[in-house]
């Protein structure tokens, strides 16, 4: 049996916000169908800068990018988004003067025909935003905006879903439910990418991780390699490596 195509593939991406500034300097990932993938660094690593080369926010110099089979490297936004790729940025992600449902309705503007039962599909993942549909985003708690956004980016039933920071500046509750809510929509038959600075939590759920250091990639391997890997806790997780109960992980390559 053949395996599953690739459904995001960046290889060698190199660029920055100002010309002649590189802040990826090299940087590569892939997603595989059903996979949590996650990349962790240190502040100033390119991570957030990795996801929106990914999206088309940023136009890499060098390198390429291919979702689904087609290469979008340099497409604009709304162009990814129809080859099956949503993005949640971390910081405004949602409308806050609009009502939940006229977010999601958002969402879904290049899906009309759809718009009501992909609706329906939300409020059934996420069980509290039907409670709170005709509740205005900008009073919604923190952890509810963030629910909201990952709701509105899954508007056009994407295949891969672009996650910069989900957790960033939440209450340690909300942070819990965020990571709960990534593996349902992930069970839902989602592929997820996500840059997070929790590394031990999200790693815990990843199925592939990447260390970014300085623009590249410094350490890849799954999420358990990863935290049992000494220099990776040493330099990354704070000194602590994680027990398994299972005895010894194989530690990640050094890229």
């Amino acid at each position: 049996m053949s395996e599953a195509p690739t459904l995001l593939s960046a290889d060698g991406l190199v660029g920055g916000y100002v010309a002649e500034v590189d802040i990826l300097r090299g940087c590569s990932l892939v997603a595989n169908p059903g996979e949590i993938v996650v990349v962790v660094g240190p502040n100033g690593a390119g991570k957030s800068t990795l996801v929106k080369a990914i999206f088309g926010l940023i136009r890499p110099r060098e390198g390429r990018v291919v979702v689904n089979g087609h290469d979008v490297t340099g497409a604009k936004p709304h162009e990814i988004t129809e080859r099956g790729m949503s993005y949640v940025p971390q910081v405004a992600n949602v409308f806050p003067t609009l009502t939940v449902q006229e977010n999601l309705e958002m969402g879904g503007i290049t899906r009309r025909r759809e718009v009501r039962r992909r609706i329906d599909d939300m409020y059934a993942l996420f069980p509290r935003l039907g409670e709170r549909r005709r509740q205005h985003a900008g009073t919604m708690s923190g952890g509810e905006r963030q629910m909201l956004a990952m709701a509105r980016a899954l508007m056009p039933e994407p295949s891969v879903l672009l996650l910069d920071e989900p957790s960033a500046g939440l209450a340690p509750q909300a942070v819990g439910e965020v990571f709960e809510t990534c593996k349902e929509i992930n069970a839902a038959g989602v592929t997820i990418v996500m840059i997070e600075q929790n590394a031990r939590r999200a790693l815990s759920l990843a199925s592939r991780g990447y260390v970014l250091e300085g623009g590249q990639n410094r350490f890849t391997g799954t999420g358990p390699e990863l935290l049992a890997d000494p220099m990776v806790a040493e330099l990354y997780l704070g000194g602590k490596r994680l027990s398994e109960a299972t005895g010894e992980v194989p530690a990640a390559s050094d890229a």
